[in-house]
């Protein structure tokens, strides 16, 4: 990584477009963690996005490599019915974690209280898409064909990686498109929950029917 001193202006992020970079980031990383800090590493590592020293880290390939590593395995075990649910569900504890940890991490020059604010925005990003996606796997894996779950999981291998490069060209556009994308999931987690009550609903009823015809 470039220090910072020869670090050309065009690298260089405003504190607003800091924040927004990390919008896309966070929801990136709610997505699929590794493809996120495999793709900031890689930029990092070709110059392509200057990293504060706290994420210098991450453009050591020892990091890359494990990036990638997970990267594949997850893009392997993400696409098994079933299985992508208890591993979606284990890594609740490691992509909103290392969400905040990158936000807190790149927003070191920020005061205190705005870091702490970033770190805390960071995590609750990382949560909602993290949530959101659990959500539509849970109402897409009883599917009988597993077209729609593979078609589902490599959505959103593309889209952390290309939201996460995007974001470091466009930060303001990426941060309106995940702004968009919270609202449609936030439908979409809704539509979830009330089908699943209308299943359970319906399942009691037959249950009551065929209870009462059996008397």
């Amino acid at each position: 990584v470039l220090p910072s001193a020869s670090v050309p202006d065009s690298l260089h992020f405003t504190p607003d477009q800091l924040i927004a970079l990390l919008i896309a980031v966070s929801f990136s990383a709610g997505l699929n963690v590794y493809a996120t800090m495999a793709t900031l590493g890689l930029l990092a590592h070709f110059h392509v996005l200057w990293l504060p020293p706290a994420l210098h880290l991450l453009s050591s390939w020892w990091i890359i490599a494990a990036s990638l590593v997970l990267f594949a395995i997850e893009f392997f075990a993400d696409k098994v019915p079933l299985f992508d649910l208890i591993w979606n569900a284990l890594h609740t504890f490691i992509r909103v974690p290392l969400a905040a940890l990158v936000a807190y991490g790149a927003s070191s020059q920020l005061s205190p209280g705005k870091q702490l604010a970033v770190t805390l925005l960071g995590g609750a990003i990382a949560f909602a898409a993290h949530g959101g996606k659990l959500a539509i796997r849970g109402a897409v894996t009883p599917s009988p064909e597993p077209i729609s779950n593979i078609g589902l999981s490599l959505t959103e291998d593309a889209g952390a990686v290309l939201l996460t490069w995007f974001a470091t060209r466009h930060p303001y556009l990426a941060a309106g498109i995940v702004c968009a994308l919270l609202f449609l999931l936030m439908f979409a987690v809704r539509w979830v929950v009330r089908s699943v009550r209308r299943l359970f609903r319906s399942s009691d009823f037959t249950n009551k029917a065929v209870s009462h015809c059996s008397r």
